[in-house]
């Protein structure tokens, strides 16, 4: 942990100084210039402050890629996990942490391919965090793979013909699993909507979904191109109880009245590829939440190392 959480922990909540966006990050993000993980950082920085979370107090858990370094340049607990075990390794911290706010910070590669199984499971068990799933369809930190989500006929270095399958949609997926609380997608590009989405789904007490869409320079920086040329081709959807981004109006004309609580309609719209869609597509605050429901008891220090002691002599020879 940083020197800034480390000179905070013995601090209480009355005497907690105020942080500005900057105080939570650590480094210079190490991504190529124009990639859309810097934005989504920026996001969240400015999300950190405007909430004032206490750096010791919440954690960022990733796995494997590009987006996945974040937890090095945030001012917090970090856990930098394998390939597409972030939500596993997040859901079992949340239990057994239920104090702490927990982030998770994940690409189409790590969370949809090899992560596919968790990450659908994930969402049926619907711990509260909230997950960063930055989509720039291609694994970028390999160099150029088709990814779950690579558009059918993009060439890419294991696609030299075009990658041969449609893609997989990552909000349809997500609104047809059982228990889904949060699911709502956004851009890099607009980075009004992308806090303010991110201000929801703190705020919701379950498991948010976000597809940030973005564009990797190196590998697909075509990707969207029309979409961010003429912001007609875009449509927002709009609710008192959707995603607030104040001031987007005057850009993007096409704006639908979209109710986050009716499923059916947010599957329709998901399923639709007339329009590029950002918003809030499903909300639903009823629904189990894990970690309150499976809460674990607290076990002293004394407890855990006599445990680890029991496990391991098991195994002795």
């Amino acid at each position: 942990m940083s020197s800034i959480a480390t000179s905070l922990l013995d601090l209480d909540a009355d005497n907690f100084k105020c942080l500005e966006a900057e105080d939570y990050q650590t480094r210079v993000g190490k991504w190529c210039a124009g990639c859309g993980d810097f934005g989504a950082l920026n996001a969240i920085k400015r999300l950190l402050a405007k909430e004032q979370l206490r750096p010791e107090k919440m954690v960022f858990v990733s796995g494997i890629g590009c987006s996945s370094r974040f937890p090095h340049y945030v001012n917090a607990y970090g856990f930098h996990g394998i390939h597409g075990r972030a939500l596993p390794i997040a859901t079992g911290l949340k239990l057994a942490r239920p104090e702490l706010d927990v982030f998770v910070v994940t690409g189409d590669g790590d969370c949809l391919s090899i992560g596919a199984g968790h990450w659908i499971h994930a969402t049926r068990y619907n711990p509260n965090m909230t997950v960063l799933m930055l989509d720039n369809n291609i694994y970028g930190l390999t160099k150029n793979q088709t990814s779950p989500t690579t558009p059918a006929g993009y060439t890419t270095n294991t696609s030299p013909r075009g990658a041969v399958l449609p893609p997989l949609d990552p909000l349809q997926a997500t609104l047809g699993v059982s228990n889904a609380s949060f699911v709502a997608q956004t851009a890099d590009w607009v980075p009004v909507h992308l806090y303010a989405t991110l201000q929801a789904a703190y705020q919701h007490n379950g498991f948010s979904f976000i597809r940030i869409l973005q564009r990797c320079p190196k590998y697909t920086p075509d990707l969207f191109e029309d979409q961010v040329k003429n912001p007609d081709l875009t449509e927002q959807l709009v609710h008192e109880d959707g995603v607030d981004a104040p001031g987007l109006d005057k850009l993007f004309k096409a704006r639908r009245e979209h109710d986050p609580k009716n499923l059916d309609e947010a599957r329709s719209l998901a399923h639709r590829s007339d329009m590029l869609r950002l918003g809030l597509f499903f909300h639903d605050t009823s629904l189990p939440v894990y970690n309150e429901i499976r809460a674990v008891k607290p076990v002293s220090a004394e407890e855990k190392v006599a445990r680890l002691n029991k496990e391991f002599d098991r195994y002795a020879v």
